[in-house]
């Protein structure tokens, strides 16, 4: 195979390739981010230019690498740009950690949520309305991986405290 110029246009096959995905993820990636627009010509046949590529390739680092989702790397390209982007999957930028964005699957070390559970302890049936979630008992804690501040954390501890203390209060059969 000929190698090609790095300014040469890339088919779909070749940029699937040099990306490392599927040519039906670059179609879908299309229809969700309005900055990536290969040339077509007669036909419907694409292709990307090298600056297409550059993006490409910053929007599977955010997704892939740094766990971000389709909606968290729109709004990155809102706010920063394309070329942003394109630095990142160059290697040149280092994305920042943006408040409030995760991956929808948990990271290393988060567990899952736990599976819904229905009256009597049971699971519930598929498609069930959500329950409330239940109370933990007074005194129990749970270990929860999370990404706040030390600050943040401490604050969230003493309203946890706070409304233990008015559960208590507010239901006598809570009392100790």
């Amino acid at each position: 195979m000929v190698e090609k110029s790095p300014d040469a246009f890339r088919t779909i096959s070749e940029a699937a390739e040099e990306l490392d995905v599927p040519q039906h993820v670059l179609r879908f990636w299309e229809t969700r981010f309005s900055q990536i627009k290969p040339m077509k010509r007669a036909g419907g046949r694409r292709y990307y230019r090298p600056a297409d590529v550059e993006l490409l390739k910053g929007i599977r680092s955010l997704l892939y690498k740094d766990g971000y989702t389709i909606r968290g790397v729109q709004k990155i390209l809102k706010e920063d740009g394309a070329s942003y982007v394109a630095g990142v999957g160059r290697g040149e930028i280092e994305p920042r950690k943006r408040e409030g964005e995760m991956a929808s699957a948990p990271p290393p070390g988060m567990s899952k949520p736990a599976p819904r559970v229905g009256k009597g302890g049971k699971p519930a049936p598929e498609g069930a309305a959500a329950p409330a979630q239940p109370l933990l008992p007074l005194g129990e804690v749970r270990v929860v991986v999370n990404r706040l501040s030390e600050s943040h954390a401490d604050m969230l501890r003493v309203a946890l405290r706070d409304l233990g203390e008015a559960r208590r209060i507010l239901d006598p059969s809570q009392s100790r």
